[in-house]
């Protein structure tokens, strides 16, 4: 291939990734752009948010894995990479962006730059990539275009944007509508003026020309090939027939064999031979192929710079299930399981840390992003079987200089104006600092600077307050000296004494008690969690006892019974609710939560062996 045929093929590709804030219309516009790209057939049905095929992404309506496609477009290839927007799946976008040139920054007309907002634009202003700016939901009632469009170049400017990255095109855009235009008053007709774009002000690849460098940045799977790398040509030509050698994150080097190479056509893989450089691709057939490996010439081995991740800030302990009902629901219960499970998925996502955390193998100290990002681990694995506990979230401290330092995090709330007060009051008590706040119509955007410690538990509070209107988001920040205890959970619960199922009889005799996490005919065993004491402290209460039956009747003591439905929690509320003795019980089908000592006797010992 000549010099010359090689940069027209150059010219005639484009990399870019489309960042935002959560729920500022990525998926969304990414769907538009395939309807009118002509990449499904007139009569076939597309549901919404097409690339959020998983099935934890389409119930909680966020993008959980970034996902590649490719679209033509007046004879260039695109290769459009979809990013989440949740910050606890931030370690996605930090690798995904090393495969781009360029990114499209959504942003929303009314809200503005948010947290994410900042933190992955950050990420794309330090690789140089060049941005386009658009300002999405543009049909909003409470749309502030201008205003929106100024505090975008006040985040540039303040996050070090270079000259050529402050010279970013702006484009005004509906997402859901299908349409984007250049100028606000223009013709609101289709989404091209945004592909025109990409292709005018996003370079396209250099060719490097040399021996072949690759970079793994995402990883898939599949049952008939096993693991699949993907990532992008660097430098020179990935050839299926060459010889190449792998070079591992620590350094060593093994020869391989590629066995199937293919590259992203639509929303299809088309295999191939040859991957010139610039374009992405995936590699089939290599073992333990990881992200971040370097796949390079056989003869003139030479690494790229390992990707570099932000290290974890929460970490919850894995161990397997011993409660009374162990094995009754899952399908894989055993320590080997939950190792392997576990292990696999921290190869997958270079975000999350796995240790052993005993001796006997049976807990695993699991650390990642947040509470969301290990949720949506925990949620994954009790679909396809298994069955275990986990502990509650416990913040990743470090030690700088001699002095225990707290992660600090950016947190944004948007609230009525209403139950602003209740809002301050309660991120106050968690050590919260307010640091700015906006007046938005009838609502208030307010800012806070709070110990991570302080969030666990914190969205369910402020949802409460704001009888269910606040919108939360955070993002890490820094860290900071260490700012004390902060004040968690201060009801106590009540604990059943003994195993069997719930009766309605007891349950109506002990509401004055508290609320009830499980209703009549629910099966319960000592030491598990059912309710929460309306006081401090832990009751013991015996949840399985009937009414004594006699053939005495009388109309004064047969009264009629009213319970209240149970308080079932989520995952997430869960993990957020339980105390430091507390475990949350998981299986395909049932959240229970539970002292990690069963019994009282055991927790009388175990309280006593702590005060010694």
């Amino acid at each position: 291939m000549t010099a010359a045929w090689r940069n027209i093929l150059m010219k005639q590709i484009r990399n870019i990734a489309i960042i935002a804030h959560v729920d500022h219309g990525k998926t969304t516009m990414v769907d538009k752009i395939m309807q009118q790209s002509q990449m499904f057939r007139d009569n076939q049905e597309m549901q919404e948010c097409f690339l959020d095929n998983n099935d934890l992404e389409r119930e909680r309506g966020i993008t959980i894995l970034a996902k590649n496609i490719s679209i033509n477009y007046k004879g260039v290839k695109i290769n459009v990479i979809d990013t989440p927007g949740h910050s606890d799946f931030g370690g996605q976008v930090e690798r995904v962006l090393n495969l781009a040139d360029g990114v499209v920054l959504l942003v929303d007309s009314a809200e503005g730059p948010m947290p994410q907002t900042r933190f992955v634009l950050d990420k794309a202003l330090h690789l140089k990539l060049k941005p386009i700016v658009v300002i999405n939901k543009i049909d909003k009632s409470d749309a502030r275009p201008d205003e929106v469009l100024n505090k975008v170049f006040d985040l540039f400017c303040e996050l070090n944007a270079d000259s050529d990255q402050l010279d970013f095109p702006v484009l005004y855009a509906s997402g859901r509508d299908g349409w984007a235009v250049r100028n606000i008053n223009d013709p609101r007709t289709n989404i091209t003026p945004l592909l025109d774009a990409v292709i005018e002000h996003i370079p396209a690849p250099k060719f490097r020309q040399g021996p072949v460098q690759m970079q793994i940045a995402t990883l898939d799977y599949s049952d008939y090939v096993g693991r699949i790398g993907i990532g992008r040509v660097y430098r020179g030509t990935l050839d299926l027939n060459k010889p190449v050698a792998i070079i591992k994150r620590d350094g060593s080097m093994i020869s391989v064999q590629i066995k199937k190479l293919f590259t992203f056509e639509g929303l299809s893989r088309n295999d191939c031979n040859m991957v010139s450089c610039g374009d992405l691709c995936g590699v089939v057939g290599i073992e333990d192929i990881d992200i971040s490996d370097t796949i390079t010439d056989a003869e003139h081995p030479e690494a790229m710079p390992p990707i570099s991740i932000d290290e974890p800030t929460i970490s919850m302990i894995f161990r397997v299930n011993d409660s009374p009902f162990y094995g009754r629901d899952g399908k894989f219960v055993s320590s080997r399981h939950l190792r392997n499970r576990l292990f696999k998925e921290a190869e997958r996502d270079v975000a999350l840390r796995v240790k052993e955390a005993s001796e006997g193998g049976e807990m695993f100290e699991v650390s990642g992003r947040g509470v969301l990002h290990l949720a949506i681990l925990i949620e994954t694995m009790r679909r396809e079987g298994f069955e275990m506990a986990v502990s509650r979230p416990n913040v990743i401290c470090r030690e700088i200089d001699g002095v225990k330092h707290d992660p600090i995090e950016q947190l944004t709330i948007d609230v009525p104006d209403e139950s602003a007060g209740n809002v301050i009051q309660i991120v106050g008590q968690r050590k919260g600092e307010m640091t700015h706040i906006e007046p938005r119509g009838i609502r208030q955007l307010i800012e806070f600077s709070i110990p991570t410690r302080g969030l666990i538990g914190l969205r369910s509070k402020v949802l409460t307050a704001s009888a269910g209107e606040a919108i939360v988001s955070h993002r890490f920040d820094r860290y900071e000296p260490f700012k004390g205890d902060i004040q968690q959970r201060i009801n106590g619960t009540m604990i059943s004494i003994g195993e069997g199922k719930a009766v309605a009889y007891a349950i109506d005799a002990l509401q004055l008690r508290g609320i009830f996490f499980v209703d009549p005919n629910e099966e319960a065993y000592e030491g598990m969690i059912v309710g929460e004491h309306c006081k401090e402290g832990d009751i013991l209460v015996n949840v399985q006892k009937g009414k004594e039956l006699t053939n005495m009747r009388a109309s004064g003591s047969d009264r009629k019974m009213k319970i209240a439905p149970a308080k079932k929690l989520s995952l997430e509320q869960a993990l957020e609710y339980i105390a430091d003795d507390e475990l949350v019980e998981i299986t395909p089908n049932y959240l229970r939560l539970r002292k990690t000592y069963l019994t009282e006797n055991e927790r009388k010992r175990f309280a006593k062996y702590k005060t010694v």
